[in-house]
């Protein structure tokens, strides 16, 4: 169920109550970072390149035009599955949109704007695997520091460590909103 614009808290008071975690600058630098060990992990190869949406839109696009300066050739395609429906707190894994690229005999790299505690990146993982893909690794953003990541599932690649909170901004979303911010908040305790 989507949120009711009317309903939703003001983006303008959650950014009141909130405190930038890490900027652009910091963002950008983690990126490219991360595009030297993916370039070289899959050199030779073209992998299917899947964008979680909509969280990791940001990230994945910026992160493919750095794998492209690296000449890492990828095929793009998303998918849609979410246990947030605009709300705060993760339910039951709905998806909205599957591939339409075979992954049968192919290798994946799932990117992705935060791994929390996993429950959406397994599902999707399997989902993968039960295709017939014959590697899957992920790409996060960011992953939040704590101890409640289902045991099998971690990023492969991973920009940045954020704080066990509620954080929204560069793809992550306050209530479907403030996903186009250029940087990483956290409300205020």
């Amino acid at each position: 169920m989507a949120v009711q614009i009317s309903k939703r808290p003001p983006l303008a008071q959650a950014l009141a109550n909130a405190e930038l975690l890490v900027d652009k600058t910091t963002i950008d630098q983690a990126i490219a970072g991360m595009a030297a060990p993916i370039a070289r992990d899959y050199a030779g190869e073209v992998p299917v390149y899947l964008t979680i949406m909509h969280g990791a839109l940001p990230f994945a696009g910026q992160l493919a035009l750095e794998l492209g300066a690296l000449g890492l050739d990828l095929e793009f395609d998303y998918l849609h599955a979410t246990r947030y429906r605009g709300e705060n707190t993760g339910g039951e894994l709905v998806w909205k949109h599957r591939p339409a690229t075979a992954l049968y005999g192919r290798r994946v790299l799932l990117v992705d704007d935060i791994l929390d505690e996993g429950y959406t990146l397994a599902a999707v993982k399997q989902w993968c695997l039960e295709q017939g893909a014959t590697d899957i690794r992920i790409a996060a953003l960011t992953t939040k520091q704590h101890d409640r990541c289902l045991p099998d599932i971690c990023a492969d690649y991973v920009g940045l460590q954020v704080p066990d909170r509620y954080v929204f901004g560069y793809g992550m979303d306050y209530y479907e909103q403030g996903r186009n911010l250029p940087g990483i908040y956290a409300l205020k305790d």
